[in-house]
């Protein structure tokens, strides 16, 4: 744990607890550095214990309550610990950033049904089990924000990449039901859907569906790069800016949304 005697927290979320999943990468960190510097207290969950403990270094300097939990999202009783290790050492959860998520890349007669459920098993069901297990303390105070990270794949069909499209496209799907069902609660549910950002796992994606095509890793970001109108791919840190919207009471009006933030990719 990480606490700041000298530093009072400020920011569009002070005061506000935030339990935040795949934190030690990719867009995880950049919202979780993002929501440090708006001022939230935190609960930082990922895998890797070891990288939870650097990140959780890093935003000391924030001056913000920060706490750590190794946790497989598809554990659905990890995940109920998890919460309820927030509620304890935090207060209850303001805001739920689910972002953990695996990536597998196959033709569709290619995958094993080990592959395509572990897919399901974490980018979809762990969003599942830890809406359960926050949403309820939500409920009994009459407010609370969700933020589920999802994902242009959950908009649109693409080849060889099935498992991950029907499980962002169920995420997507999760949250306008959801947002439904909370929203006479004082509860909003919304949703991100990034296009390309430039992280580790669009660098996995380049090589993978180089093997793929028969082609080149670069060929493949020239490709993509062309598919953006704005041609570049985003950085982790405007996915982090909107997630702080979205936990923030500047967007307490709107819920059940699927918010593109894909530089054009997707009109729809």
């Amino acid at each position: 744990m990480s606490d700041s005697a000298t530093v009072t927290p400020t920011g569009r979320l002070a005061g506000r607890t935030a339990l935040i999943t795949g934190a030690t990468r990719g867009i995880g960190l950049a919202i979780a550095r993002e929501y440090a510097r708006q001022g939230a207290d935190l609960m930082l969950a990922a895998t890797n214990e070891v990288r939870l403990d650097e990140v959780a270094a890093e935003l000391a300097q924030f001056g913000t309550r920060i706490e750590t939990a190794a946790l497989d999202v598809a554990d659905r009783d990890s995940c109920f610990a998890v919460a309820a290790k927030a509620r304890e050492r935090l207060g209850p959860v303001d805001v739920l950033i689910n972002n953990a998520g695996v990536y597998i890349a196959k033709p569709f007669l290619e995958y094993t049904f080990a592959e395509y459920d572990r897919v399901q098993q974490v980018n979809l069901n762990g969003v599942f089990h830890l809406m359960q297990a926050v949403l309820p303390d939500m409920v009994q105070r009459g407010y609370g924000k969700v933020v589920n990270i999802a994902s242009t794949a959950g908009k649109w069909g693409s080849r060889n990449q099935s498992a991950y499209n029907v499980a962002k496209h169920g995420v997507v799907g999760m949250t306008r039901c959801v947002a439904l069902e909370m929203a006479p609660h004082g509860i909003t549910v919304n949703a991100i859907c990034p296009g390309l950002v430039q992280t580790d796992l669009l660098d996995g994606f380049q090589d993978v569906h180089a093997g793929l095509g028969s082609t080149t890793p670069q060929t493949v970001h020239d490709d993509l790069v062309s598919r953006v109108p704005i041609r570049r791919f985003l950085d982790p840190t405007e996915c982090g800016h909107l997630a702080v919207y979205l936990g923030s009471a500047e967007s307490d009006g709107m819920t059940g949304q699927s918010i593109l933030l894909d530089g054009g990719m997707l009109m729809i």
